[in-house]
This record gives structure tokens, C-alpha cells and sequence, in this order.
């Protein structure tokens, strides 16, 4: 299964292989539960996504999930203008109940 992102006039596709899952990453907190704004520095990187395509050797997660991964697991690209996360499916912690 392969994501497929709209790049200009022309379609791209991003086919994650083997046991690789391609999800698009969450956005950074940028105000405490407070008010207070962070700055861009020190804002934590979330460690969660939404899962939009997986390799062939994925078993235990499908395109819509979203995702707990480790830390400093995943690779991140930037396609489209839109920040993905390709990240092994052993790193994946979890799976977020709907």
C-alpha cells in the first residue's frame, strides 16, 4: 500500500518497503496546558502520528491508525509540504484506541 501526495500538477507516490510504516507526524504542542506559549526550541517532538501507508511485511498496523512510536526511532521526511515519520514496525509502541 502507497501514499499518494499531490506535488504541483503531477502525483507522487512514497511506497514504504519491507516492515517500514510511512505516518504523517503530529504537530508540537506550542501552549502548556497553562497558557503559556513555548518556543520553537523547547517544544517536545510528539511521538505520535497517523499512520497513512505500510510496507508488505506490516502486520500489526493499518492506514488510518494512529501510532505511539520510540523516540529517535523514525526517519523523517518532508514531502509535498507535509512532515512524514517512516518509523520500523518493532518501534511502534502502541496503537491508539478510536
Amino acid at each position: 500500500m502507497s501514499a499518494r501526495i499531490k506535488q504541483g500538477t503531477a502525483m507522487s507516490t512514497i511506497t514504504p518497503l519491507a516492515n517500514l510504516v510511512l505516518a504523517t507526524a503530529d504537530k508540537a504542542e506550542t501552549k502548556t496546558s497553562s497558557g503559556i506559549y513555548l518556543p520553537e526550541g523547547a517544544q517536545e517532538k510528539p511521538k505520535t502520528a497517523t499512520v497513512e501507508s505500510v510496507g508488505p511485511m506490516v502486520v500489526g498496523v493499518k492506514k488510518g491508525d494512529k501510532i505511539i512510536y520510540e523516540s529517535f526511532s523514525g526517519t523523517e521526511v518532508k514531502h509535498g509540504g507535509t512532515d512524514y515519520v517512516l518509523v520500523r514496525e518493532d518501534k511502534v509502541l502502541a496503537v491508539v484506541g478510536q
